[in-house]
């Protein structure tokens, strides 16, 4: 097995940064999700509710800044490490409440054009503030403005898998379908293997020098149905992970990853299971 794929979101919910390497910092590869756009309460918001968030492309440069490229404007650059000496403001993403640098109202303005949706750009100019949820972690596990854990990775025989899954299925109702690209995922590590859904047994992995803790499988949400190119909402993959991967009122593909080492991740990179477990995972379907 190796790492065909990796991936950085600068900003929550955008377009996604394909790399060749990327150093891994205790709270994800660096650079990912340090950035999000919140409401006027604070609380993040993601392409769940504001799908065209999926057509910016966040463009980093040194840590704290970056450029917005969208559909509806010329493209921004931010600086955070230029703000304001202001107050931090208080975020929440899912239930977590934090602060976060506010650093730019023209970046604001931009994103609230696009969204035609009062927003505010935020900085999280220290990762350290956040916690991992306790249940899956240890107490200085950290991580950044991701939705629970530092990073997320798929397989390719798992995605392979899954595409005949919902072609199958199709078939029956008379339908033609286009196998799902793993961008609808939003993995930041996409392994080639030859197992599907391996990945469930694992409790250890080894990409390179750097070895992680599987904290859990990746439930998966609305997200995964919008087509990031056209933004329509479908019923895939949900309803066929509804049928076959479908246990304790949730459906998973891809697994939650926490670093133990910082280092420096490549694709190409070997990727060794190091630890297995076999938890009855599937006892609700």
């Amino acid at each position: 097995m190796r790492v065909s794929q990796l991936t950085i979101y600068p900003v929550k919910s955008t377009h996604g940064h394909p790399v060749d390497s990327a150093p891994v910092e205790p709270w994800g590869l660096a650079g990912d999700r340090r950035w999000m756009a919140v409401d006027a309460k604070g609380s993040a918001v993601t392409a769940r509710r504001f799908p065209r968030l999926l057509h910016v492309t966040a463009t980093p440069d040194a840590p704290g800044q970056l450029r917005l490229h969208g559909p509806h404007a010329e493209p921004i650059d931010v600086d955070a490490t230029k703000a304001p000496a202001e107050p931090l403001v208080d975020v929440d993403v899912f239930r977590d409440e934090l602060s976060a640098t506010h650093p730019s109202a023209d970046a604001d303005a931009w994103l609230s054009s696009l969204l035609d949706h009062d927003v505010r750009l935020v900085w999280l100019d220290d990762p350290r503030r956040r916690a991992v949820e306790p249940q899956h972690a240890q107490p200085d596990d950290r991580v950044s403005f991701a939705d629970g854990f530092p990073l997320l990775l798929a397989t390719t025989s798992s995605l392979d898998q899954l595409n005949r899954w919902i072609e199958s299925d199709a078939r029956q109702r008379g339908e033609i379908v286009e196998p799902l690209p793993m961008r609808r995922f939003r993995p930041n590590v996409v392994v080639e293997n030859d197992t599907p859904f391996a990945e469930d047994t694992w409790s250890r992995i080894r990409l390179g020098d750097i070895e992680f803790r599987v904290a859990k499988p990746c439930g998966r949400c609305v997200l995964t149905t919008i087509d990031p190119d056209s933004l329509v909402k479908g019923k895939e993959p949900l309803r066929t992970l509804s049928r076959y991967r479908r246990w304790d009122g949730e459906v998973w593909f891809g697994v939650n990853l926490i670093p133990e080492t910082p280092g420096e991740l490549r694709v190409g990179d070997l990727a060794e299971v190091a630890a297995e477990s076999t938890p009855d995972r599937r006892r609700s379907r």
